[in-house]
C-alpha cells in the first residue's frame, strides 16, 4: 500500500487525475488500477488520467489513459490540463513544448487559459450525413438543427462501435451552428463510453468539419459545449488545417492522495 499524490483539474466539464511520474513509479500497465481512481464513485473519478513524465526532446512527456484504464490517442482539454499542472509545478514557464502521442505540441498560458497547438489536420473522409477526421483522436462529426434532444449516449455508442469504426471506435460528436463562427457541441467519447461535458480533439474537429463543409468561413471559431465555452483557429493551405490552436480554460480543481 501507498499514498499516490495526485492534482484533479478539468478543462470546460472534461476532468482529469494528473500525477507527476517523472520518477517513472507508477504502474502504467495496471489498467484495473487507472480504472478504479477514474471510478465516479469507489476512486478520485475523472474523464481520464495523465501522467507528466520526463522527455529528451521536450519540457515534458504527456501520458494519457482513459476511463476504462487504457492508455489512448491525445486528449485536447487533457493537453491543456498538463501544461496547468506543468506550470504549476514549475516544469514550465509561460510557455512549452511537449510530447505526446501524436507528436509535439506548443502551448502558452496566461493566468488559467491555455493556448494548445494541435496536430495538422487534412479532410479525406467527408460524407452526406458525417465527416470523419483525426485531430489526434479518430472523431465523427454530424451537423443537426438541435441538437439538445439528441440521446447522445445510446446514438453515439451505436455509432461509436458500428461499422465503420466497429472495435478501435471513434468518438461521436453532434454539432449545431449558432452563427458564423458559433457552434454548440455535444460529444459521446470513447474509452469513457459516455457522453462527456466536453472533448477538445472532438471541438477541434466539428470546427474544422464546419469549415471545410462551407458552415463557417471564419478561421476562429467559438464552440459551445455542455461544460463551457473554446475556441478553435487555424490557417489553411493546400486544403491541409495548419497552425490549429484549441484555447480555453485549464482550472485546479484540487490535489490529495489515493491508497493504492
Amino acid at each position: 500500500m501507498m499514498n499516490l499524490l495526485f492534482n484533479k483539474y478539468q478543462g470546460t466539464g472534461n476532468d482529469f487525475v494528473i500525477i507527476d511520474n517523472r520518477t517513472n513509479f507508477f504502474p502504467k500497465r495496471n489498467t484495473k488500477l487507472i480504472n478504479e481512481i477514474c471510478d465516479r464513485k469507489f476512486g478520485i473519478g475523472a474523464d481520464g488520467l495523465i501522467l507528466l513524465e520526463n522527455s529528451d526532446t521536450s519540457d515534458f512527456k504527456m501520458v494519457y489513459f482513459n476511463a476504462d484504464g487504457n492508455e489512448s490517442t491525445m486528449c485536447g482539454n487533457g493537453g491543456r490540463c498538463i501544461v496547468a499542472f506543468a506550470n504549476k509545478l514549475g516544469v514550465i514557464n509561460n510557455a512549452t513544448t511537449f510530447d505526446a502521442i501524436d507528436g509535439l505540441h506548443c502551448a502558452t498560458i496566461t493566468n488559467d487559459i491555455v493556448s494548445l497547438q494541435m496536430i495538422d489536420v487534412k479532410i479525406t473522409d467527408n460524407y452526406d450525413t458525417h465527416i470523419f477526421l483525426n485531430t489526434g483522436s479518430p472523431h465523427h462529426v454530424e451537423f443537426h438543427s438541435d441538437i439538445s434532444n439528441i440521446d447522445v449516449k445510446n446514438i453515439g455508442r451505436d455509432i461509436r462501435v458500428g461499422a465503420p469504426y466497429y472495435k478501435e471506435g471513434a468518438n461521436v460528436n453532434f454539432a449545431e451552428k449558432v452563427n458564423e463562427n458559433t457552434f454548440k457541441v455535444r460529444t459521446y467519447e470513447r474509452g469513457v463510453e459516455d457522453e462527456t461535458l466536453s472533448c477538445g480533439t472532438g471541438v477541434t474537429a466539428v470546427a474544422i468539419a464546419a469549415s471545410t463543409s462551407k458552415k463557417s468561413m471564419s478561421d476562429s471559431i467559438d464552440i459551445e459545449t455542455l461544460g463551457g465555452n473554446l475556441n478553435v483557429r487555424f490557417k489553411i493551405e493546400n486544403y491541409i488545417y495548419k497552425d490549429v490552436f484549441l484555447t480555453g480554460k485549464a482550472t485546479f480543481v484540487f490535489k490529495g492522495t489515493f491508497k493504492i
